[in-house]
């Protein structure tokens, strides 16, 4: 009787240290702060800088739309055909960071920024095919910003239309994060001009609006991992557990009996 008294300690303690805590689920906490103070926090978000793969979408106005028409095949609505049309009459950035664009022939943006790009080749229009008195106006955007989710959520590849997506509007345009989720070692994937590197962020940590990787960049990578909890195949909450508990106590109960009338 002492062991099956002792088994059962054992697996009451198992399951109760396996509920899933509000500390692992609520998003950006601070507990030196009172709930009526607010914060300010400084987000980093550094300008974003072209990468391989990239497909860019330039848009060339003047007052004469005629003079520019060679340089915007996909019409008026450039912006607005959505993600398969950009792939086919965007920019892509070949692997030697290039872009072939009409008249100009090849032009570099491997690193350059959204701006950068913009001055580069309203600076090129104007010094190879228009005069300097010409009032063109160049407008370049990324086509849509794409990333990866996969593990423990809903996994995906997703486009938003946006300039700037932190990384938990990310996750919740994927569904969000499920209880068994690990929000405290989420793993970002980002891709550098020399290969790819794994960052770690604590989204349950108020800081995590401070890291260079709470706003997410074009192709990168979000893996959630699984709470080590979800392995104990135990319960999410402590009536799961319970449910659990009396289970198994039931099991070993009713198992102690028949064997000891053998």
């Amino acid at each position: 009787m002492k062991r099956l008294f002792w088994c059962c300690i054992f697996v009451f303690g198992i399951l109760c240290t396996s509920c899933i805590t509000n500390k692992d689920l609520v998003y950006l906490q601070d507990k030196g702060t009172k709930a009526n103070d607010s914060l300010m926090i400084r987000q980093l978000s550094k300008p974003y800088r072209v990468q391989v793969n990239d497909i860019l979408s330039i848009k060339v106005k003047a007052l004469d739309e005629e003079l520019v028409g060679i340089f915007n095949p996909v019409g008026e609505n450039n912006f607005g055909q959505g993600q398969g049309s950009l792939y086919f009459n965007g920019f892509t950035v070949d692997l030697h960071g290039n872009i072939e664009f009409p008249v100009l022939g090849e032009i570099n943006v491997l690193g350059f920024t959204i701006d950068e790009i913009k001055n580069k080749v309203q600076s090129e229009l104007l010094k190879q095919y228009f005069k300097e008195t010409a009032e063109i106006f160049v407008t370049v955007k990324l086509s849509g910003l794409r990333y990866t989710v996969t593990g423990e959520v809903s996994a995906g590849v997703y486009t938003l239309f946006q300039d700037r997506v932190n990384i938990i509007e990310a996750l919740a345009n994927a569904g969000d994060i499920p209880p068994t989720g690990d929000r405290k070692d989420i793993l970002v994937i980002r891709q550098y001009p020399d290969g790819q590197k794994i960052h770690h962020i604590d989204l349950t940590d108020i800081n995590a609006m401070q890291s260079p990787f709470y706003y997410i960049q074009p192709n990168d990578i979000i893996l959630v991992k699984p709470l080590k909890r979800k392995a104990i195949g135990a319960g999410q909450t402590a009536i799961q557990n319970l449910t659990t508990i009396a289970s198994i106590l039931s099991v070993l109960v009713s198992t102690y009996f028949l064997t000891r009338n053998l």
